[in-house]
């Protein structure tokens, strides 16, 4: 599909994210916001797109609300009142950067990572309450996340790339706030549909998700 504005014609997706972030210019940004509900881009909104812009053009990661909103200084309903549409479909699509154009890979590393913690860690015990959660969310690792998720109803017993983005987005969230989302607050920063979430995790969210993350709600 195709987006124009003032002369210019970007390639964009079928939600209206630009496919190639090279070709990102300060027009579409002015042009998409319109699309995105916000008439005229302040400077707080240029705070926001520019560090999008940098964070992708220097890891090729489109970076979690969360890690925006600390780098920015900004609450994430703050954020959520400057971009109404949302932050992927808002803020993300203004910058030109949307998490499905950097189709960040976590397989190879996550191989190599599980293949090192079972060398390294051999001997390593993981403190679990009665319902199998771990005690400390500290000591979590990738390699607990794959043994964990190897007792579970898991398709294959494989966490797949989808799975991983929601593992690190609950422990991002957790980190930073203290605090872990409900499941419908992850559906849609993670962009998913409820019934998509679960057939990922058909042992639920806080018994799937929640527990493979190395997270548990307070009793």
């Amino acid at each position: 599909m195709e987006f124009n504005y003032m002369g210019n014609t970007y390639s964009v997706d079928e939600q209206g994210c630009l496919l190639d972030p090279a070709s990102w210019d300060e027009k579409f940004a002015q042009g998409m916001a319109r699309e995105c509900e916000i008439p005229v881009l302040s400077g707080e909104h240029w705070d926001v797109i520019r560090y999008l812009r940098d964070t992708y053009e220097r890891t090729g990661i489109c970076p979690t609300v969360f890690a925006t909103c600390k780098a920015i200084g900004l609450r994430p309903p703050e954020m959520k009142k400057m971009f109404p549409t949302g932050y992927h479909r808002g803020a993300c699509r203004v910058a030109g950067v949307h998490y499905r154009v950097t189709h960040m890979n976590y397989s190879t590393h996550i191989k190599e990572s599980v293949a090192d913690l079972r060398a390294l860690n051999r001997d390593k015990v993981y403190s679990t309450d009665v319902r199998g959660f771990l005690v400390n969310p500290e000591s979590w690792d990738e390699n607990y996340a794959v043994h964990r998720a190897m007792e579970m109803r898991i398709p294959e017993h494989r966490l797949t790339d989808e799975h991983w983005r929601i593992i690190y987005y609950l422990r991002e969230v957790h980190q930073l706030e203290q605090r872990i989302p409900t499941v419908y607050e992850t559906c849609e920063n993670c962009d998913l549909e409820l019934e998509a979430f679960e057939l990922l995790f058909p042992d639920g969210y806080h018994r799937g998700a929640v527990k493979i993350a190395g997270l548990r709600f307070a009793r």
